[in-house]
């Protein structure tokens, strides 16, 4: 067939017919339902096993998805037709809106040139006047050519009159309507569609993001402000702005509420290249902020503590808190015993070896209804730092002293605490049940370090007491409690918390936990703090009975998680306001703390480095790695770490800290080839198989003696084995004869002892050692011996010396090494 097309065209098509295929019934098939029996029906074979009542049910339900489907469609157009409804509708609202805008915008065109035409006329009108009075009798011709000049504005009324604006602004009013015509028709204008299809473009640009009446209004005041000659300036607003010693250029821009484009331009201007992220001393920022005119005023960075400065309390706010008990005495006397009799629960039982590793807190309400706080510190020599921190946050000091074993040097150490912190103390004399007991030697040793109790007339109270059958822990209490109550001790609850960290750990599943006693103030969950290094918010508070609570107030010891990381022990928790400050606290003190030690690294001379250096080529070291569960146990391993060692042989701790060991621990033990140590902690999975790979061993300890001995053997292995002579005998030379292949040989007499050919010798002339060496050759007249007794000739030979004379002496020794320890 052909096809015909505009301008003429045309084009022949090749069309395929296909011939539709007709189903005849075969007669009697169908009978009369098939044709003409079943509404709607085609004529056609009936399925073979269908009833008619089936084909009546398909024939409804078929009816009824029709039906359905010619509601839907109708629905759709009626949607359809409603979107397009409202889309004409926001299409007459948008141009009702451009034209009301176009109006004012005219009007106020209109009204800028109204007033400019007239001032023009006014100041010609002046001018006029002016020409006037300066030449009153002009020449007529001159008067009529000004008659003339001054008719043609009359003749140009319409470019600057009422006329001129009239038709002005009919000419731009059809302007406008040919552009919205055009747009009618289809085209965009001068904005035509570009790039891909958008959602907005393709709804009409309707529904899309439209300009809001502040913003139209902002325009409108622009267009008047320009009118009328220009924009006004605002006021300048003057800032005081808080310099610190370093600050980036960004954060100045911050302060100053400047952009930062224009801070980095003044910079530029003064011949500093900084970009925002750069640091630049506090001169050249006070001369940017004046230079900006603002206010400077120049801070510390460590003003940023004096957030947390602490404010007296009044008198009127003071109220009673419970006393912080502390128990200290040697190891092995006790103490923990003793807590747990008083607290009825078993604690000695969940320590290693029976021995307290970590400080631990716990809160006691005696019979008479007073509310104690005990804090247990381990006795042993190595939790010296730990004791000492509980001594200053403690208020009672209870010197536990077995009366089997009476002072020893760890209840020594333990009064120097309490009288350093200036705490009161009292006695308790434990183990009285005991047959060896002797209680009042326990009393005499005390006076020796002027400790005086009350039994020997002086203030300190003493109480005989049995952790293992209770006996005198009733006295022990009243004890405490008329001591605390001579104390007079309060805080304020209504405040924000202050506290001392009595130890902290890295829990698995909890993540940094730290022990705080609180001192002052109430801390409650949600509260924002700092702590040492550290900060972070109260997620939780647990007390001494695995219980959460919402708050602690004075004097109770409780478990805080949602710290960022593990503070150190004997750190101070404040609250602070926001969490802002907090972080610039520890921020800050991170800071002071890096530069301290950097300092004290780099406070050294050449000389003193050189020294240094020469000292440590003649010392042997054993590096190890130590990792533990709290941070009190591994600052005292480290303390007791460094002790080990003398001149020749040292333990260096290349790192410590605390929580599992992982393979960053592995891998720095490979590279300086030492062991891991790991106190109540374990490798995880991947550590474990690096240090299979690498050969790298792990050790695990729970008891601090086990791994303090085990360090001490591994670095008594450095030592160098001691060598110690024995000799074993003497001889004289009597003759020396020249033997042909062999040089000189003495001829010698055994004087004492035994001539052995593998010992040393040394040869002496006058008493005088002048050459120490080995036999070469030992004969006993022809033959080659091994050793020769007293009283017997012989003949020698040194080993490569032949200086030999009658009446010298041989002195023979051995060499026996023997292996030292520490």
């Amino acid at each position: 067939m052909k096809q015909s097309f505009s301008h003429g065209r045309t084009k022949n098509v090749v069309v395929e017919t296909k011939r539709k295929r007709v189903v005849v019934p075969k007669p009697g098939a169908g009978g009369a339902k098939g044709s003409g029996g079943v509404p709607g029906g085609s004529g056609g074979k009936r399925p073979a096993g269908i009833s008619d009542a089936e084909m009546e049910r398909r024939l409804k339900a078929l009816q009824a998805a029709k039906a359905r489907e010619a509601e839907e469609q109708a629905q759709r157009e009626a949607l359809e037709k409603a979107r397009a409804e409202e889309r004409e509708r926001m299409r007459a609202e948008k141009e009702q809106k451009e034209r009301e805008q176009r109006e004012a915008e005219e009007r106020a065109k209109a009204k800028a040139e109204e007033e400019a035409r007239k001032a023009r006329e006014a100041a010609e009108a002046a001018k006029k006047a002016e020409a006037a009075a300066a030449a009153p009798a002009a020449d007529p011709a001159a008067a009529g050519q000004q008659a003339r000049g001054g008719a043609k504005p009359a003749a140009g009324a319409p470019a600057g009159g009422p006329a001129g604006q009239t038709q002005q602004r009919k000419a731009d009013r059809e302007r406008e309507e040919r552009g919205r015509g055009g747009r009618g028709r289809g085209g965009d204008g001068g904005n035509r569609r570009s790039g891909k299809l958008t959602l907005n473009q393709a709804l009409g640009g309707e529904g899309g993001r439209q300009k809001s009446m502040a913003a139209m209004k902002r325009k409108q005041e622009r267009a008047r402000q320009k009118a009328m000659g220009g924009s006004q300036q605002r006021e300048k607003i003057v800032r005081d702005v808080q310099l610190p010693e370093a600050i980036t250029v960004a954060e100045l821009a911050n302060r100053m509420a400047e952009r930062v484009a224009d801070v980095v331009k003044a910079l530029m201007q003064s011949g500093i290249m900084a970009t925002q992220n750069q640091s630049i001393d506090a001169d050249t920022a006070e001369l940017i902020i004046e230079e900006f005119g603002h206010r400077v005023t120049r801070v510390s960075d460590a003003d940023v503590e004096d957030v947390i400065k602490t404010v007296d309390d009044k008198p009127e706010d003071l109220l009673p808190r419970p006393p912080v008990i502390t128990i200290m005495g040697h190891v092995d006397h006790g103490k923990t015993s003793l807590l747990d009799k008083i607290r009825e629960a078993n604690v000695t039982s969940g320590e290693a070896g029976g021995i307290t590793q970590h400080i631990g807190a716990y809160q006691v309400t005696t019979k008479g209804g007073d509310v104690l706080t005990f804090l247990d510190t381990p006795g042993h020599a190595a939790f010296t730092s730990m004791r000492s921190r509980g001594a200053q946050v403690t208020d009672i000091v209870v010197l536990v002293v077995a009366a089997d074993d009476a002072v020893m040097p760890q209840t020594v150490e333990a009064i120097s605490h309490a009288k350093a912190a200036g705490v009161p103390m009292i006695v308790a004399i434990n183990k009285v049940d005991k047959p060896e007991a002797n209680p009042t030697k326990v009393r005499t040793d005390l006076l020796q370090h002027e400790v005086i109790v009350e039994q020997m007339s002086g203030d300190v109270q003493d109480v005989e007491v049995s952790a293992h059958t209770g006996q005198g822990l009733d006295e022990l209490l009243e004890a405490i409690a008329l001591q605390a109550e001579v104390l007079e001790l309060n805080a304020n609850p209504n405040r924000a918390a202050e506290g001392a960290v009595i130890e902290a750990q890295l829990d698995v599943g909890r993540g940094p936990v730290a022990t705080v006693l609180v001192q002052n103030g109430t801390l409650k969950q949600g509260d924002i703090f700092v702590v040492g290094e550290q900060y972070g918010k109260v997620r939780a508070l647990i007390n001494d009975k695995g219980e959460r609570v919402k708050e602690a107030g004075p004097s109770v010891p409780v478990e805080v998680l949602g710290l960022n990381g593990t503070p150190e022990a004997g750190d101070v928790l404040n609250v602070t306001s926001t969490e802002a400050q907090a972080r610039e606290i520890a921020e800050y003190r991170e800071h002071a703390a890096k530069e301290k030690r950097a300092a004290a690294g780099a406070a050294t001379t050449l000389e003193q480095l050189m020294m240094k250096a020469k000292d440590d080529e003649n010392v042997s070291e054993l590096p190890i790695v130590v990792k533990a569960d709290v941070q009190g146990s591994a600052e005292a391993i480290v303390q007791a770490l460094e002790k080990v060692g003398n001149d020749e042989v040292r333990v260096r701790v290349i790192h410590y800290g605390v929580g599992a060991i992982t393979e960053t621990d592995i891998g720095l033990a490979e590279a300086s080839g030492c062991p891991v140590i790991g106190f109540n902690v374990r490798a995880n999975a991947p550590a474990r198989n690096s240090a299979n790979q690498k050969g790298v061993e792990i050790r695990y300890y729970s008891v601090i003696y086990d791994l303090v001995d085990d360090v001490k053997a591994a670095a008594s292995g450095l030592l160098s084995n001691e060598i110690r002579e024995n000799f074993i005998g003497y001889a004289e030379i009597k003759e020396v004869f020249k033997v042909s292949n062999v040089g000189k040989v003495a001829g010698c007499l055994v004087t004492e002892g035994v001539a052995r050919r593998s010992a040393g010798v040394r040869l002496l002339r006058d008493n005088v050692v002048i050459h120490e060496g080995t036999l070469k050759t030992l004969k006993r007249f022809k033959d080659e011996v091994s050793e020769v007794q007293s009283g017997q000739e012989c003949g020698m030979a040194f080993e490569n010396y032949d200086d030999v004379r009658p009446q010298d002496v041989i002195e023979i020794f051995e060499r026996e090494e023997i292996e030292r320890s520490l």
